[in-house]
């Protein structure tokens, strides 16, 4: 596995939105290349396990709440510098202080709504993306 790869998720409301082809097509257009992709949903157990990571903050329930409330869209990118690229490319956790064009801003509605779940490391993507992903399914 790379350190050019990050994980992301088009989240519940983004897809209720109708809003996935758009951001796939937005993630396309900023260089990323899809090594995987499926379309999902979470349930509460699994949410709870992909977001252990926040369990002691308050937004833990609400968040985990909202991730399985509907259908998802996971995905594996690559790029160089994938982690951070991405990470400035879908603009800040609130879509209000994302920067204009960014896909939070185009397409968040909320902090929790944003749009899009992106890796915060190298390593965490790593294990964001086995957490969906077997190696064969990466292309």
């Amino acid at each position: 596995m790379s350190k050019n790869i990050t994980f992301t998720m088009i989240k519940p409301k983004a897809v209720e939105n109708g809003d996935m082809g758009n951001i796939i097509t937005k993630i396309i257009e900023g260089g990323f290349k899809i090594r995987a992709m499926k379309y999902t949903r979470l349930s509460e157990e699994e949410a709870r396990q992909f977001y252990a990571v926040h369990k002691e903050r308050p937004f833990y329930d609400s968040l985990t709440g909202f991730m399985s409330s509907g259908p998802i869209v996971a995905a594996v990118l690559e790029k160089d510098n994938a982690v951070q690229a991405y990470r400035d490319y879908i603009g800040a956790t609130n879509p209000a202080d994302a920067a204009e064009g960014s896909i939070r801003k185009l397409y968040g509605s909320s902090i929790e709504a944003n749009a899009v779940h992106g890796s915060d490391s190298d390593e965490n993507a790593i294990i964001e993306s086995k957490f969906f992903f077997a190696d064969r399914d990466w292309v």
